[in-house]
Parts: C-alpha cells; sequence; structure tokens
C-alpha cells in the first residue's frame, strides 16, 4: 500500500526521518545503490556522489531515494523520485523530487 506526499510536504517528511537514505542510480550492469547523508536546500535534495554514482548520473538522471522503516517508523518506508544533476566538482549531486510516497510493507509472503 502507499501513500502519496506532496512534495511541499517532503522536507517534514525527511526531518522525521533524518539524513541517512540509499540512493538508487542505474548503470550499464544495472542497479547502483549507496548509503548517502541528504540535506533538503530549498526544494532540492543534495548529497555526495562517488565516481560510479557521478558516471552513472551523467548518463542517466533517474534516480531514486529510499528511507527504510525502522525503528522510529516500523510502518513504512520513505520512497522518492527524481531526477538528479551533479555539482561542478562532480563529487556532490542534486535531486530535483518528481515524487515521494510513504510504502507500507506486506510484511514476510505479503504483496507490496
Amino acid at each position: 500500500m502507499s501513500i502519496a506526499v506532496e512534495l511541499a510536504d517532503l522536507p517534514d517528511a525527511i526531518a522525521r526521518r533524518g539524513p541517512g537514505a540509499f540512493l538508487v542510480t542505474i548503470g550499464e550492469g544495472g542497479p547502483h545503490v549507496v548509503s548517502v547523508s541528504v540535506a533538503m536546500v530549498g526544494g532540492h535534495l543534495d548529497m555526495g556522489a562517488g565516481r560510479r554514482t557521478a558516471r552513472n548520473v551523467a548518463a542517466r538522471p533517474a534516480v531514486a531515494l529510499l528511507w527504510p522503516h525502522g525503528v522510529d517508523h516500523p510502518d513504512d518506508s520513505l520512497l522518492v523520485d527524481g531526477t538528479a544533476s551533479l555539482a561542478d566538482d562532480d563529487d556532490r549531486l542534486t535531486v530535483t523530487p518528481s515524487s515521494a510516497i510513504l510504502h507500507r510493507s506486506g510484511g514476510v509472503g505479503g504483496t507490496c
């Protein structure tokens, strides 16, 4: 089950979960997942980027960010889709969010 998060409400949703998230990019060999620390700057998400992440974003800017469920949020995960761009020095990444949802897991053997 998914519940839409309005982009205007995204800063609050992220603040409740903290800066730690997983960034998913797509490379020639498929998905690449890294742990990132996210800061909300204006309407954009800012984070560091390694060489492989930067390469992937340069070729395919569509990305996803995941804040998994945990102790403080045991029932749902926050998923954000967006378009990434690299800063001039290629070690910082800016993501412009396009959609966000709170996703409740179906549990073991359940449906998503």
